[in-house]
């Protein structure tokens, strides 16, 4: 261990850690590590999954609801932001005294762990990138250790997993500032873009954000040479800096040689040099520089081009990035995390460069905030679909005080449907009132679609419950 936390000493006497919503993608991973390393764990969720029956499977004390007494015994808590202030479980862990931690610090204390912490940030494009380079590892027969925002079958399909080698791919996500809680030895930029404004308020502030996370890196720094935001991030830093793009000037550069289907080839380069032919199947340039990165990283810690290649060719993507859900009766229905109008675009220029007859945006607005000042450029993106359906917003965490309803993105839209919840409802986002909004749409669908059509549906909410539900009904349809 080359690397000391400032919070190093918390864990230090401590058996013990209860996790407040241990199912989640994030904090599972790290629940892994934990259990690797000798601790006993506990924790508590609301919704019973295959990732709860795994962590029973590490040996763990799973709660079903959250109450006070489940922290009985505790020693260190762990919980995420997005549990709300008044969660039964926090309150008491905050009245009994007993060590507390956000996860995010957790997930920092731990890369401080590895000798090699590739950590890999970016406005879009993070889960696909640190799959991809995951999967990299993996091929190489490495046994490394990672925590990355999707599932992902190389690791038997979870969000994670803890190994033995010095080696930890994080995804690391500039939500709040998390990111800045890690330790990473090189750090990967993707790209740069104003998101996640009701915290920083300008692209300016983003930008000095990233650049903070990259002179965190103590090895060297990877990033997108062709993105202005990320070189205006990182100018005048001293580090070592690898670049990667569609540009020559960059230090790794791909040629895209032809596209069929979800089948990408390209030719990679490094410093003019060619390192032969790869070929992706995932859809869209954008995961070519995702796929880029992930070279550039692994090339870096001696991976060669071979192992490279056979990766790629097993790769089929993230959970929820462009991920096949069901083909039924002539239709496809895929299911994409992207809930930024640039992810949303890289997406449905993608799905347009297919062979599909007609493709369905069927889009689940997230936080009112977010749908607030990026309204524009959502109706600028959903147009490039030829027919987009919007369901009601996720407040997710918000609170709907500014009056942001549907109807207002669809207006922009021609020919867009939209389904609104009733006002008095809209801020309570009930799951009730999700699943008829979810019902209404299907329903609408099963009468529209036809053969060879291609439906997408879109958002970081429930939204894959909708491509899920479809694709079920769809199968029951008589021809």
């Amino acid at each position: 261990m080359t690397k000391r936390a400032d919070n190093a000493d918390i864990l230090k006497g401590k058996k013990h850690i209860h996790f407040i919503g241990i199912g989640g993608s994030g904090m599972y991973p790290l629940a892994q590590i934990l259990v690797s390393q000798g601790y006993e764990l506990s924790g508590s969720d609301n919704n019973e999954t295959e990732t709860l029956q795994a962590v029973r499977n590490m040996g763990c004390t799973v709660y079903m609801g959250q109450r006070a007494e489940n922290i009985k015994g505790a020693e260190l808590i762990v919980y995420t932001a997005a549990i709300m202030a008044d969660n039964p479980e926090l309150v008491a862990a905050r009245e009994s005294g007993v060590p507390l931690m956000e996860r995010s610090e957790l997930l920092g204390l731990v890369s401080s762990w590895y000798e090699n912490a590739v950590c890999i940030s970016g406005t879009h494009g993070k889960t696909t990138a640190s799959s991809m380079l995951t999967q990299i590892f993996m091929e190489k027969g490495e046994d490394i250790s990672c925590v990355i925002g999707g599932k992902l079958k190389a690791i038997g399909g979870g969000s994670g997993r803890a190994g033995k080698s010095d080696t930890f791919v994080c995804e690391s996500c500039e939500f709040e500032d998390h990111y800045l809680k890690l330790y990473p030895d090189v750090a990967v930029i993707l790209n740069v873009d104003a998101d996640h404004l009701d915290y920083f308020g300008t692209l300016d502030n983003i930008k000095k954000s990233f650049r903070n996370f990259a002179s965190l890196a103590s090895r060297c720094l990877i990033i997108n040479g062709d993105d202005k935001n990320t070189l205006d991030a990182v100018e005048g830093l001293d580090k070592e800096i690898i670049t990667f793009g569609f540009s020559k000037n960059n230090d790794y550069y791909a040629e895209i040689l032809g596209s069929k289907g979800l089948k990408t080839d390209f030719e990679v380069y490094c410093k003019g040099e060619s390192l032969g032919e790869l070929s992706l199947f995932v859809p869209g340039k954008h995961n070519v520089l995702n796929a880029l990165a992930a070279i550039a990283a692994a090339r870096l810690s001696d991976i060669d081009i071979d192992t490279i290649r056979k990766a790629f060719e097993k790769f089929s993507g993230a959970g929820r990035r462009f991920e096949k859900m069901a083909y039924e009766k002539g239709v496809t229905i895929v299911d994409d995390y992207a809930h930024h109008p640039t992810e949303i675009e890289a997406v449905l220029k993608a799905a347009k460069s297919l062979d599909f007859s007609r493709v369905w945006a069927v889009f689940q607005p997230f936080t009112y905030s977010r749908t607030e000042i990026l309204m524009d450029d959502f109706a600028r993106v959903l147009k490039i679909a030829d027919k987009v359906v919007l369901t009601d917003i996720m407040g997710s965490r918000e609170k709907n005080t500014n009056g942001i309803y549907t109807r207002q993105l669809a207006e922009k839209i021609d020919g867009c449907i939209f389904f609104d919840a009733p006002d008095e409802l809209v801020d309570m986002q009930t799951a009730k009132r999700k699943e008829e909004n979810f019902d209404e749409i299907i329903e609408l669908l099963l009468t529209e679609l036809c053969e060879g059509d291609l439906v997408i549906t879109l958002g970081c909410g429930d939204a894959y419950k909708l491509a899920k539900k479809l694709g079920k009904r769809l199968s029951e349809k008589e021809d």
